[in-house]
């Protein structure tokens, strides 16, 4: 019980050393003991998350150990265990798989039968189907030929109709769970439950047209010919079903029709759309749904015509679905544009768009939000080539109307919408340009927040298409207006203007630039103090920008004082900002010459906090990767003189990285540096020595075959002394040396290297020696057959190879 506490509310490392004693005296303690106390503290109601997911992760460690122990207890943890599999956290439904599995293979199939076949008939609903999860758990660990008999038995059962509800829904949790692993059992699947579709129980019926559903669509594209027995019964329950057993019925319809030939989708898409049409008019939220998802699945089969579809489906359609009621359920919503999308990629642009382009003025906000999205994604997909004059005054005037007239917070969809429809007419917007920018210059100046970034955004959307139709003038006109709004007090809102800026310096260059260059510059160097993640990212994406391409235009000092500026941005704690940061130093350097921003950069390892050192020796590997070698590595080596640990490691960590951005220049470099790696190989500081040795690697793996042989074995008779260290990071960073040293000078050396200790007399030795050649033999093993030793054995003269001799 103690250690059980321990494990649920005690700090990290009691509750590891308190796992770890639970797990290995688990069959000491004995199943009874254990389960007892662990199960009564997973029922109380007062048990939060993090506690739940402790306790079962000590039944999963005690599981493996306590193996075929458990079978007592089983009914009692699938108790505790089954209502996991239908929580919503999905965490939580992982770990419940987790621990069924398990058991599963602990207890074995009689011993999970016998504990779950009272709950499958159980009058509890909720009962039986946790039950039929579980079992879907069980059949996926133990496979499902093992419980197929027993499947077969339970939804043949005459007694109760709530056994074969559940055995028909262990299959449909089947299919769900293990996805296109039931082919190979789908046919006997089928078979199992095929006569649930004519049996007298509505609810099994229900459930057995679901099941099909749930197999058609984890078998897809595959396995039609399983289905060919239960197609007859489908069809003829569609005729004379109504309600959730239709709805069903069509669900299953609406999955194995993309399974079949084009010509035979054909012609059962024309029958079942009759009983689709009528029932566009269902006013089932449910039944909505379903047949939604059978439509887009019908229109989506080969075979069935655009003709078919434009004259029969699309006007009963649109009158039935395209209501603003559609657009309040979030469900129904998704379902409906997914499925006009798919309609849309049949029949083409022009017909979808121009039914319901007049909607984008609706007064209905969420309904033009749907109209908007939809209208995005056909244009996204098919272009907009076939939408003639008419129907694109009507598009514009229609989503430049929806993007004024917004008023929720979830702008994105407007802003997504109104970027696809212009980069899709590329250079037929020329006409509408002045209006929208206009529209754009109006929202810049908005007292909401959200109306100002969302302008902001828009330009970085329609920069490029503004490029394409030659409005340079335009564009800069924009680019002063977002210069004057630089001093914006919204972090949010900031970022977008630097985002768009930087759409606008991206297409127009740096030469037409207004503001130009050397003004818009200074007035982003405060900006970087920002802490804003947003708001950085976009700043340091477009100082780099300009770093890179027109440097020229700004003189030197002021690149300094953003050398200063970025040295903090380094402390960032998103990758992003920190990789955009690291390359600009590369361009500032590349602009300005290295020798100055080095200094910067070399002061900077003298502080104390490692990230930012970290980031510092990435940045100096940049420079000399971008200056060339040779312009920073005198500084940088002379900087290891400086007799603090910090600095020291902080030279050996540029080295590393430097050595690994350069490659093959490393040649030319590498006897330069060789006295001081021998230096940092000898060092007392375990650090010293780890990084020169992933130094030496790197250096090893870009000389390979370079002739630098001798420099190499030299480092690595320093190197291999290391090769008893016990700290992990350490004997890693050895072991990859001397990986490295394996590619470069070739497995024979390091087999040199290795032999004197494989059958030294002390175990810790022997293992080391094993360890570096069982690596040596997974990398090379075919070079090193020429470099094996011959040991003579005295007796009969029998060569063999060293690992031979254990045996000799």
């Amino acid at each position: 019980m103690k250690l059980l506490l321990k494990v649920k509310n005690g700090t990290p490392p009691q509750r590891k050393t308190a796992l770890r004693q639970l797990t290995d005296k688990a069959r000491e303690f004995g199943a009874g003991p254990l389960f007892n106390r662990i199960l009564p503290l997973l029922m109380q109601p007062t048990l939060e998350d993090q506690e739940r997911h402790l306790l079962v992760k000590v039944i999963d460690r005690v599981l493996y150990k306590l193996d075929e122990l458990v079978r007592p207890y089983v009914h009692k943890i699938l108790v505790v265990i089954e209502p996991l599999l239908i929580d919503e956290d999905y965490y939580a439904r992982v770990e419940g798989r987790e621990i069924i599995s398990n058991l599963s293979k602990a207890a074995g199939l009689a011993t999970m039968i016998a504990a779950m076949r009272p709950d499958i008939d159980n009058i509890d609903e909720y009962v039986r189907n946790t039950t039929a999860r579980a079992f879907s758990v069980v059949a996926s660990a133990l496979g499902i030929p093992a419980l197929l008999p027993f499947l077969k038995a339970v939804c043949q059962s005459k007694k109760s109709w709530q056994a074969r509800h559940t055995g028909i829904k262990i299959v449909q949790q089947i299919a769900i769970l293990i996805g296109c692993a039931v082919l190979p059992h789908l046919r006997s699947l089928v078979e199992i439950i095929e006569h649930g579709l004519n049996d007298e129980n509505q609810k099994v019926r229900t459930i057995t047209a679901l099941s099909l559903a749930a197999l058609a669509e984890a078998s897809a594209p595959y396995g039609i010919e399983s289905f060919d027995s239960v197609l007859k019964p489908l069809w003829k329950g569609i005729r004379s079903h109504r309600g959730k057993v239709l709805a069903a019925f069509l669900k299953a319809i609406g999955f194995i029709i993309p399974l079949m030939d084009a010509v035979y989708a054909s012609y059962y898409t024309k029958e079942v759309m009759v009983v689709l049409i009528r029932e566009f008019q269902s006013p089932d939220e449910e039944m909505k749904k379903i047949v939604l998802k059978v439509v887009k699945q019908c229109v989506s089969t080969e075979g069935v015509e655009s003709d078919y579809i434009r004259s029969d489906i699309l006007p009963e359609f649109f009158r039935n679905f395209w209501v603003r009621r559609m657009a309040l359920d979030r469900r129904n919503y998704r379902q409906l544009v997914e499925t006009t999308v798919e309609i849309a990629n049949k029949v083409g642009v022009a017909d979808i768009v121009g039914r319901i382009v007049e909607d984008l003025k609706d007064e209905s906000e969420p309904y033009r939000r749907m109209v908007m999205e939809t209208i995005e994604k056909v244009v996204a997909n098919l272009g907009a080539s076939d939408i003639d004059a008419r129907l694109e005054e009507l598009l514009i005037d229609g989503i430049l109307y929806a993007f004024q007239e917004q008023t929720s917070d979830d702008a994105n969809v407007m802003l997504n919408g109104f970027g696809a429809v212009v980069n899709a007419l590329g250079q037929r917007v020329k006409p509408y340009l002045p209006q929208i920018c206009g529209t754009i210059k109006w929202r810049l100046n908005n007292k909401s927040a959200k109306v100002r970034q969302q302008a902001a955004d828009l330009i970085s959307r329609i920069a490029v298409v503004m490029k394409q139709c030659q409005e340079e003038q335009l564009m800069g006109h924009l680019g002063v207006v977002l210069y004057e709004y630089l001093g914006e007090e919204y972090p949010e809102v900031l970022g977008s203007i630097l985002g768009a800026l930087k759409a606008i310096v991206n297409v127009i260059g740096m030469t037409k630039m207004t503001p130009p260059i050397k003004d818009l510059l200074p007035r982003l160097a405060p900006i970087l103090k920002n802490r804003h993640e947003k708001v950085q990212e976009n700043c340091i994406d477009l100082v780099g920008r300009i770093a890179d391409r027109g440097a020229e235009f700004v003189p030197a000092r002021e690149w300094m004082r953003i050398c200063f500026e970025l040295l903090e941005m380094l402390k960032a704690h998103k990758k992003g900002i920190r990789r955009a940061t690291v390359n600009t130093f590369g361009y500032i350097a590349k602009a300005i010459g290295p020798q100055d921003v080095l200094a910067t950069l070399l002061n900077n390892l003298k502080v104390q906090e490692r990230q930012n050192r970290v980031c510092t020796t990435v940045a100096i590997a940049i420079v000399a990767e971008t200056c060339s070698p040779f312009t920073v590595l005198p500084a940088l080596m002379n900087e290891y003189r400086v007799p603090e640990l910090n600095v020291q490691n902080g030279v050996l960590k540029s080295l590393s990285f430097l050595f690994e951005y350069i490659g093959e220049m490393g040649k030319d470099y590498i006897y330069a540096v060789t006295p001081l790696l021998e230096d940092a190989l000898m060092d007392r500081d375990l650090v010293h020595r780890q990084t020169a040795a992933s130094a030496v690697k790197h250096m090893a793996l870009g000389v390979a075959g370079l002739g630098c042989e001798d420099a190499l074995v030299h480092l690595m008779n320093y190197v291999w002394p290391n090769i008893f260290e016990t700290s992990p990071h350490v004997i890693n960073a050895v072991m990859e040396a001397i990986e490295g040293m394996r590619v470069a000078l070739g497995p024979a050396v390091v087999l040199n290297y290795c032999l004197q200790g494989l059958f030294h007399p002390a175990r810790k030795v022997r293992e080391v020696y094993w360890k570096i050649y069982n690596s040596l033999y997974i990398g090379a093993q075919d070079a090193l057959v020429a470099s094996y030793p011959v040991l003579e054995n005295e007796g009969n003269n029998v060569y063999s190879r060293p690992e031979m001799v254990m045996f000799v």
